[in-house]
């Protein structure tokens, strides 16, 4: 059983940076969404006021537009809203395998024979590697960000210190 124990821990640590790591991949991609389309919105609003205040303006109010069409353009390129949304997605399911392993290896395991936990590591391994198949790989400094989330004790629990 202590093999089987280790695995769980495994898949454990394994899922707890994943998963923290997606999750900062996820506010990575929220501040770029924010970081460049709220400009985008902010310059079609001023070259639309400045284009209606005065006919002299209409040279400011071109550039403006231009600029706003060009950052619109890098916002739907990137589609960065989307690539928060599966990060996010991601590190919750992640997250779920987390602690039913966790709940495995802590509560259950005694009670159970090898077989059967055996069996539910192979269940937990295989939706792990789905999630990594669907989730896109986090950049390094989301990976960062997640490791230093989890060792700097951020990702446990008081009853657990």
């Amino acid at each position: 059983m202590t093999a089987l124990a280790n695995e769980l821990s495994r898949i454990e640590e394994a899922t707890t940076y994943a998963a923290q790591s997606q999750f900062q991949q996820a506010k990575i991609w929220r501040g770029t969404n924010l970081l460049i389309g709220g400009p985008a919105a902010v310059l079609a609003a001023v070259s639309g006021a400045a284009g209606l205040a005065d006919a002299s303006n209409r040279t400011v109010a071109a550039i403006l537009a231009l600029l706003a069409a060009g950052l619109g353009a890098i916002v739907t390129t990137l589609n960065a809203a989307q690539r928060a949304d599966a990060a996010h997605t991601a590190a919750n399911s992640y997250l779920a395998i987390q602690v039913e392993a966790r709940q495995l290896r802590l509560l259950d395991l005694p009670d159970l024979q090898p077989t059967e936990v055996r069996a539910l590591i192979a269940d937990l391994t295989a939706r792990h590697q789905q999630v990594n198949a669907s989730a896109d790989i986090p950049a390094r400094i989301a990976y960062r960000l997640g490791r230093r989330n989890v060792t700097s004790g951020r990702q446990t629990y008081e009853v657990d210190s």
